[in-house]
């Protein structure tokens, strides 16, 4: 926190964080402690605490400590990772590398409607709270999508051509 108010500060774009050779070691001794912490922590229902310079114990709220976890695993295992704001607005390119998918097909997406976007120029820019809502909302479609096709499976038959193909069960009941 700030020491001129009470108010965190607030982060303004992306930082990313690279598991540093020389500090190999310190880090992958951190996340084995992680590990052990969070054990006892369960089995205790123990809050973990970071201690000031006073010697204060601040309790860490869960949703930092699971942070401060996958942190540090990603570092362990040399991964980098990056911290970004969530109202942040990122590039087509940026967003089509957030979603794994190539800028042409983020276009598609965007000039369909499917994610909204500004266009304060020649540009596009997307927010992260909307590329976020737009892969919750195509998870919960294909979910939807699965469990209906496995109802289906289940109580039809498929017909092709003049054969009707049947479950390999209804085949050993008859």
């Amino acid at each position: 926190m700030s020491t001129s108010t009470d108010m965190p500060r607030r982060a303004h774009k992306a930082q990313t964080y690279l598991s540093a050779g020389e500090n190999r070691d310190e880090i992958l001794e951190f996340a084995l402690l992680m590990r052990d912490l969070e054990q006892s922590l369960v089995a205790t229902s123990s809050k973990a605490a970071l201690v000031d310079p006073h010697g204060l114990a601040r309790p860490i709220p869960n949703e930092v400590f699971q942070i401060l976890d996958h942190v540090t695993n990603a570092l362990a295992s040399g991964e980098g990772i990056t911290v970004v704001p969530q109202g942040m607005m990122m590039t087509s390119q940026q967003a089509a590398d957030f979603l794994d998918v190539s800028r042409p097909a983020l276009v598609r997406l965007l000039e369909a409607g499917e994610i909204s976007f500004e266009k304060p120029g020649r540009h596009r820019r997307v927010r992260l709270d909307d590329l976020m809502a737009y892969q919750e909302r195509s998870r919960r479609e294909r979910r939807s999508a699965h469990r209906e096709l496995q109802q289906t499976s289940l109580t039809s038959k498929i017909r092709v051509g003049e054969r009707v193909l049947r479950r390999r069960e209804e085949l050993e009941d008859e």
